[in-house]
């Protein structure tokens, strides 16, 4: 196999450098979400405060093995944290008016989620 070339190798590190860029501000957006700090994130991860600066900031790569712990605290799947699309169920037909609902409110921010699950909990629970 023949080696890299630069041109190659740049255009590598381009591309790692905007998909970890993505991931911090992923990343920030979700910690904003769960209300917490960068100390109190870093913490819980067992890593520095200045370090989970430079992984929000893009300015160094998430390592892999903090990505579960991730998912787990900022409340998130993977694809999510990843930047991946919703994946869709193999269903023919538009989507129902619930499933568009749903795919709305995934896009919201924490915190309305939360309140939109509790009035459905209210609503569900009125109901049973």
């Amino acid at each position: 196999m023949a080696p890299l070339t630069q041109q190659q190798r740049n255009a590598m590190n381009s591309r790692d450098e905007q998909f970890f860029r993505e991931l911090g501000t992923r990343v920030a957006l979700a910690r904003k979400e769960q209300q917490l700090t960068q100390q109190q994130l870093a913490e819980k991860l067992g890593i520095a405060q200045q370090t989970m600066a430079h992984y929000e900031g893009g300015r160094l790569k998430v390592s892999a093995s903090l990505l579960p712990q991730l998912v787990q605290i900022l409340n998130l799947s993977l694809d999510e944290l990843l930047g991946l699309p919703a994946k869709r169920t193999a269903k023919r037909g538009p989507a129902s008016r619930l499933e568009q609902q749903i795919d709305m409110i995934r896009q919201m921010p924490m915190t309305k989620q939360k309140f939109v699950s509790e009035m459905l909990d209210n609503v569900i629970g009125k109901i049973e």
